[in-house]
């Protein structure tokens, strides 16, 4: 041992000799606990002391940083095994599914079994160890209703498969008809087959809605045909009754009317060349217009017996009243007041066989076009023909000028009664003037639509629909002397002025019963 220096004292010598020791003694400790904890191979020692001593510190650091997070990834691991091996819904396993599949079918009632959870093991291997040996879990829902018939569903296999599904009988299925039968035979089964199941054999003894009395509870009641037809007979009765028809008359006109309407749902009736329906006109056509023949106008018949009962005639007629209403009532009163109820087959213009609905009544009621052609054709076939000269010109005069006949035309009605020797048979009327006064005419409206004349009476267009009621004038239409025309030869047709003779002498015929007829009537109502 060298000697202490100078200046230094023997216990400062001594202190200085031992820190180096206990140094050293430190070291070697640290160096023995590292060597211990971590097998791996030691470094040599340096011949520096202080670079030995940092290292040999930052590495026992490192492997105490290292096994504190292999220690809390072991607890890691315990936890996460111990979770998985407490299960919320048991669930069979691949191994036991056969044999807990029926335990499977029921929900369980009280708690499951929970296997205890697994220890954390210490070291890097143990989560790995924990989690390749836990069970493997699939929380299965719940079941929502404890149904008997719930779907268990299973992998065996590693196929999916289902209980067998129970097997719905199959529907009867009737038997094939017999080869042998006939198709006719076999048809007429298959129809009464389907006739007794649609319940169509009951319908006789099906009972009938009754009908609900005063008094009794409200029911519904379905109305059968009986019933209505009472009901349409009961409505029947009373428009005859309404039409100024007699008592005893009543019932003939409804079991006529009935018969009509039979024949026409059967199609028994006739129609002539030129569309007259006889049928229609006497049952339907006629019996419309009575209530205003013999209710509303009150028209009074005279000089009936100036028709012939049979043959041919042609009626020569004035014309007014804004409407042709005087035609109309013309043909009910030819047809009621003679004794074999003859019918007026009317001439019409162009005007009237070009309205839609019109067209289509005149021509069912025995209208035709006013030609001479279909005029000698109806003459000569023996029909009573009717003729209103004037046309529109007599209709839609004004009301100052009523009763003054207008220019009668060319005179082609009398040419047709020469040429058939039929005789010409002048009719008067009076009241038609005063139904519709037309005290203006709306001409450029008339244009438009392509009328002859527009009227304007006191209550037409004022009242709306009000004003095409017609006002309830007295009528009276009186059948002047025939004129014979059979006597004057085959060329008359042919001579203008003796054509023109004849119609001038059948207008003055009528201006002068006219005139007649004025005086006679006490009141244009009464």
């Amino acid at each position: 041992m060298a000697p202490p220096k100078r200046g230094t004292t023997a216990k400062t010598a001594t202190k200085k000799r031992a820190a180096p020791k206990a140094a050293t003694t430190r070291t070697a400790a640290t160096t023995a606990t590292t060597a211990k904890a971590t097998p791996a191979k030691a470094s040599p020692a340096k011949a520096n002391p202080a670079k030995a001593t940092a290292a040999a510190a930052g590495s026992a650091r490192r492997t105490t940083t290292r096994d504190a997070l292999a220690a809390g990834a072991a607890r890691a691991s315990g936890e996460r095994a111990r979770r998985r091996g407490t299960p919320l819904i048991a669930v069979p396993d691949i191994v036991d599914a056969p044999a807990r599949a029926p335990e499977a079918a029921t929900p369980a009632t009280g708690a499951s079994t929970t296997p205890a959870p697994a220890r954390p093991t210490a070291g890097p291997a143990a989560p790995r160890a924990a989690v390749g040996g836990a069970r493997k879990h699939r929380p299965r829902p719940a079941a929502r209703s404890p149904k008997p018939a719930a779907k268990v569903m299973a992998r065996q296999g590693g196929r999916r498969t289902e209980p067998p599904r129970p097997i719905r009988p199959l529907r009867p299925v009737p038997d094939a008809p017999d080869v042998s039968t006939s198709s006719a035979q076999r048809l007429r089964a298959d129809a009464a087959s389907r006739r007794k199941d649609l319940g169509t054999e009951d319908r006789r003894t099906r009972p009938r809605p009754e009908v609900v009395r005063p008094g009794e509870a409200s029911r519904t009641v379905v109305p059968g045909l009986e019933d209505l037809v009472q009901a349409g007979v009961a409505a029947l009765r009373a428009v005859v009754a309404a039409s100024g028809v007699e008592p005893e008359e009543v019932e003939r006109q409804v079991a006529s009317t009935l018969a009509f309407l039979r024949r026409r749902l059967t199609g028994d009736f006739e129609v002539d060349d030129f569309g007259f329906d006889e049928d229609f006109t006497v049952n339907a056509y006629l019996p419309l217009l009575r209530p205003l023949y013999k209710t509303w106008f009150r028209v009074e018949v005279r000089g009936i017996e100036n028709i012939p009962a049979e043959g041919g005639g042609l009626v020569v007629s004035n014309h007014s009243g804004t409407l042709a209403m005087d035609s109309l009532m013309t043909q009910v009163a030819v047809y009621d007041e003679t004794p074999t109820h003859r019918h007026l087959r009317m001439l019409g213009a162009d005007f009237v066989f070009q309205t839609p609905v019109v067209s289509q009544i005149a021509r069912k009621s025995g209208s035709t076009l006013a030609a001479n052609s279909d005029a000698e054709r109806l003459l000569g076939g023996g029909e009573l023909v009717g003729v209103w000269p004037e046309g529109f010109k007599g209709i839609g005069k004004p009301f100052s000028e009523r009763y003054k006949l207008q220019r009668f035309g060319r005179g082609g009605f009398v040419a047709s009664a020469i040429r058939t020797g039929v005789p010409i048979i002048p009719c008067s009327i009076v009241g038609a003037e005063e139904i519709y006064p037309m005290i203006g005419n709306m001409k450029t409206l008339a244009r438009l639509v392509g009328a002859p004349y527009a009227p304007v009476t006191p209550t037409w267009p004022l009242l709306g629909p009000l004003g095409l009621v017609p006002l309830p004038s007295k009528w009276l239409i009186e059948f002047g002397a025939p004129v014979q025309t059979s006597d004057l030869g085959d060329g008359a047709a042919d001579d203008p002025m003796l054509i023109f003779d004849l119609t001038d002498r059948t207008r003055e015929t009528i201006q002068q019963t006219l005139y007649s007829l004025l005086m006679q009537r006490r009141s244009v109502f009464f």
